[in-house]
């Protein structure tokens, strides 16, 4: 298993939860909310870079079918353009079902009420989905997902 600090990113249409793991890659931790705007790729790149992160893994939402539907697309775009900011750092994409609900469903057995959750359930969603990709890592030996191209010369 790789070392370093690995991040994880669930883009919503409004928010963007972050999620990062210790140096060991053992645990992921909810980190922060981006709103999501014109400076959202670059603050996140900005992120990646001060933290020195060796991963940036991106949630795609796939239908229960696996087929890629509008949020999908949405997250592919998101990761390309993530890819060419913070080349040479790998962005890979990983199956991020159900995050959100169970996500949702933690929160609400933690007793935060519903209007709480809203602005942490995108962060704990990230944290799910890089626990996932740590894990299924760990017990594999090569990194989760699908690896997102930069494109040539980035940006």
């Amino acid at each position: 298993m790789r070392t370093g600090i690995r991040f994880a990113v669930d883009v919503g249409s409004v928010r963007i939860g972050v999620a990062a793991c210790d140096p060991d890659g053992l645990l992921a931790s909810p980190l922060t909310t981006i709103p999501r705007g014109r400076a959202d790729v670059a603050g996140l790149a900005a992120l990646v870079s001060s933290r020195g992160a060796i991963e940036v893994v991106v949630g795609l939402p796939t239908g229960l079918s696996g087929r890629e539907g509008p949020a999908a697309r949405a997250a592919r775009a998101f990761a390309a353009d993530l890819a060419d900011r913070v080349a040479p750092v790998p962005v890979r994409l990983v199956d991020e079902r159900f995050t959100t609900t169970l996500a949702h469903d933690r929160l609400r057995s933690a007793g935060h009420d519903s209007r709480a959750r809203r602005p942490v359930v995108d962060r704990v969603a990230a944290a799910m989905i890089l626990q996932g990709a740590l894990d299924a890592e760990r017990s594999t030996g090569h990194p989760a997902g699908e690896l997102v191209a930069a494109a040539p010369g980035g940006r």
